[in-house]
C-alpha cells in the first residue's frame, strides 16, 4: 500500500506565520506538523509516499528530501492551483498506479494508530474505507450517513447534517476512485470535492465503508486547534529547542524553537517559532509568535510575525 499526503494548502487561518514557514513545516511541540502524518503512515506499513505540494514545494522537498531520514521513500507532485482535495489527489495517480493507497490530510494529527482502519479495509475488501468520528457540530465537515459500517450517503459541510459522523481526514482507496475524480464537476464553491468523488463511488454501487476513530483528532489549522494539539503532545509540559534562551516564568504547554530568544514575565500555552526574538513586558498566553517582536504589556490570543 502506498500513501498520499495533501500538503499544498497555504494555511491562511494561521497567517502571518505561514507566510514565512509553510504550514506543513510549522512545528507543533517542536516537531514539523508533517512529521506526525509520516509517522502514522509508517506505523501501518506504508513505505512509499507522494506528498502533494503547491508553492511550498521547494521548502518541503528541502526538509524531507527523498525520505531517507524518516525511513520512507518520498516523491512529490505539485497541485497547479488550489481547486479542492479531489483535484489535489489527481496529481498522485501516476505515483499510485493501480495499487491501493491511503490518503492523509497533511495538517491533521492523531493520537492513536491507524492500524485498525487498515485492517478493516483489507479484511472487508471494500473499494473505499473512510475514517469517521462522532462530533457535536458536523456542519463544518463532510458528513457520512451510515448503515452499520456501510456509507449510504456523503454530504460536504451540510447546513442541516443528517448524522453526527464527520469525515476525519484519512481515506483508504482502491483504483475506482480515479474514474470518479475524472467525472467530477465543481461544487458550489468551485472546487472538486473528495466527498463528491466518494459519493460517486456509492452511487455506482461500490462497497464504501466507514471506520470509526475513537482517538483524539486535531486539524491544527486554527490558533485554538494548533495550541490544543500542542497541549496534548506536551502533556502540559515544556519543550525548549537547542540553542534557545528563555528569561521568563514557564507555566504549562510551552514550546520554544531552536535558537529562539524570549524575554517576558511568563509563558503559558505558547509556541515560539525557531530563531524568533521576542521581548514582551508582560505575560504571553495562547499565542504563536515568530520573527522579531517587541511589545509593551500582555500578549494574549495572537498569531504574530513581525
Amino acid at each position: 500500500m502506498r500513501g498520499v499526503i495533501l500538503a499544498a494548502g497555504k494555511g491562511s487561518r494561521l497567517f502571518p506565520v505561514t507566510l514565512h514557514i509553510p504550514k506543513p513545516l510549522l512545528p507543533i511541540a517542536n516537531t514539523p506538523t508533517l512529521c506526525y502524518g509520516l509517522e502514522r503512515l509508517r506505523e501501518i506499513g506504508v513505505s512509499e509516499v507522494c506528498i502533494i505540494v503547491g508553492d511550498n514545494r521547494t521548502s518541503i522537498e528541502s526538509a524531507f528530501g527523498d525520505g531517507g531520514e524518516v525511513g520512507m521513500r518520498i516523491a512529490y507532485a505539485t497541485q497547479t492551483e488550489p481547486k479542492g482535495l479531489a483535484h489535489a489527489v489527481s496529481f498522485a495517480e501516476e505515483f499510485v498506479g493501480g495499487d491501493p493507497f491511503v490518503l492523509y490530510l497533511g495538517d491533521a494529527v492523531y493520537s492513536d494508530s491507524l492500524n485498525a482502519l487498515r485492517a478493516q479495509f483489507e479484511e472487508s475488501g471494500c473499494e473505499n474505507l473512510n475514517m469517521v468520528q462522532h462530533v457535536d457540530d458536523p456542519s463544518r465537515f463532510g458528513v457520512a450517513v451510515l448503515e452499520g459500517d456501510r456509507i449510504l450517503k456523503l454530504v460536504e459541510k451540510p447546513k442541516t447534517p443528517m448524522s453526527n459522523f464527520a469525515m476525519a481526514g484519512v481515506y483508504f482507496f482502491r483504483s475506482a476512485i480515479w474514474d470518479a475524480i475524472r467525472d467530477l464537476t465543481p461544487s458550489a464553491r468551485g472546487e472538486y470535492e473528495i466527498t463528491d468523488a466518494i459519493q460517486l463511488l456509492v452511487e455506482r454501487g461500490h462497497d464504501v465503508r466507514a471506520g470509526i476513530y475513537r482517538g483524539r483528532w486535531f486539524d491544527t489549522g486554527t490558533l485554538d486547534s494548533f495550541l490544543d494539539c500542542s497541549r496534548f503532545l506536551l502533556g502540559n509540559g515544556v519543550s525548549i529547542g537547542a540553542g534557545a534562551t528563555v528569561d521568563a516564568q514557564m507555566r504549562n504547554c510551552v514550546a520554544v524553537g531552536e535558537e529562539a530568544e524570549v524575554r517576558c514575565e511568563s509563558l503559558e500555552d505558547v509556541t515560539i517559532l525557531p530563531s524568533a526574538r521576542v521581548e514582551v513586558s508582560g505575560r504571553i498566553e495562547h499565542c504563536i509568535l515568530g520573527g522579531t517582536i517587541r511589545h509593551e504589556g500582555d500578549l494574549v490570543g495572537q498569531i504574530l510575525w513581525q
